[in-house]
């Protein structure tokens, strides 16, 4: 069963940015839109780029800074090449000022 692991204080990402977080091994893009985070793998499944640290933001689409792939942050989804495979989606929640993913 899956759980929710705290992954940064909601205060850390200001609205309109992304941050890159580790948790059970894993690194998340983790972005902050709005009233809502969202989070994705870090690896651009292009060029295995890091999204959150070296990516753009740019609405709720991230722009990998190495070859200019473009990533859904809502769903993962690829929306322009060179990247042809989606990144992973995971939810998440924030409670008592901190953000928290589903793994």
């Amino acid at each position: 069963m899956p759980d929710f692991v705290k992954v940064a204080a909601a205060g850390d990402i200001p609205d309109g940015s992304m941050k890159t977080v580790e948790t059970a091994g894993k690194k998340i893009a983790l972005a902050h839109i709005g009233e809502s985070f969202f989070a994705i793998d870090d690896a651009c499944s292009h060029h295995q780029c890091s999204l959150g640290g070296e990516g753009v933001l740019d609405g709720t689409t991230v722009v990998c800074g190495c070859h200019g792939a473009k990533f859904d942050v809502t769903s993962g989804k690829v929306l322009a090449l060179p990247a042809t495979t989606d990144v992973r989606s995971y939810r998440t929640k924030v409670e008592g000022g901190d953000v928290f993913v589903e793994l």
